[in-house]
């Protein structure tokens, strides 16, 4: 239905790095005097190898992915440490206003290609947030956060839910903890608390969530909540721990498998993306 030049006007509009959706495609080649229907749109696309994917979330700068590399190029050992005494945390999870899933087209292969990623923003207009980690082992303690979060509140919910995760998930005192750069994370009296208490942190490279597995353990546990419906805080609050305790330790230990697969991603992002 589509001659060569409505084709290719199709192609370089779906590839010109904005997100763009098939109705906005259709419009494209109605304005070429061409009447096609989207699942024709979605065809020809198809037929370019160009299929609609989510949109990944924030890429590693060049010196970042040079130094996620170089201290995580221990390959199998390294998954074994994580199976066995890595605990990854974070602080932050968004319900209520979660951000909605952004679709690119793009080839197979370039999933963390810069035109085929979307930036994170700090604040996502959540109404609760928690805490939580997990390792191989399972998930551990999950906490509500009271109030605007700043570095003497994640110093408490440390001190008071650190450790004895890390005891409810056996992985004994000399386990090693992963969080991000967040200010609070690496304030001077969260540094001090983890520093008296023996905690060894994992050190992590800046603008890095594409690498950590726990970005997909809180999206696994967003949309169960959602389809939940809960009605108020209260419930939103019960909801989510109890769905966090029905992830199944299998879902976890997959997680922690995929991480040098993460690694490999953005090695051949930083060879295969002229732009990166």
């Amino acid at each position: 239905k589509l001659n060569d030049h409505a084709r290719r006007r199709l192609v370089k509009e779906a590839t010109k790095g904005h997100v763009i959706t098939l109705k906005e495609l259709q419009a494209t080649i109605t304005e070429t005097g061409e009447t096609v229907q989207t699942k024709t749109v979605a065809w020809v696309l198809y037929q370019s190898k160009l299929c609609g994917r989510v949109a990944k979330r924030k890429l590693l700068k060049r010196k970042n992915v040079k130094k996620n590399l170089n201290e995580r190029s221990e390959g199998d050992s390294h998954i074994d440490f994580l199976k066995e005494k890595c605990l990854l945390a974070n602080s932050k999870i968004e319900l209520f206003g979660l951000n909605s899933k952004r679709y690119v087209w793009r080839q197979p292969g370039t999933a963390h290609h810069l035109s085929n990623t979307v930036p994170t923003v700090k604040h996502g207009g959540g109404r609760i947030m928690l805490w939580g980690g997990f390792s191989a082992a399972g998930t551990g303690r999950l906490v509500a956060i009271e109030g605007k979060m700043n570095a003497a509140k994640y110093r408490d919910i440390l001190d008071k839910n650190l450790l004895q995760s890390a005891k409810d998930l056996r992985l004994g005192r000399r386990f090693t903890f992963q969080q991000d750069n967040d200010p609070k994370h690496t304030a001077k009296i969260t540094k001090e608390w983890l520093h008296n208490n023996s905690v060894t942190v994992l050190e992590w490279p800046s603008q890095s969530p594409d690498l950590n597995p726990i970005e997909h353990l809180w999206r696994d546990l967003k949309m169960a909540v959602h389809q939940c419906l809960p009605s108020n805080l209260t419930e939103l609050e019960r909801i989510c721990k109890e769905e966090r305790q029905r992830i199944p330790k299998s879902r976890c230990e997959k997680l922690v498998a995929s991480f040098p697969r993460r690694l490999m991603a953005v090695l051949a992002q930083k060879g295969a993306s002229t732009k990166y």
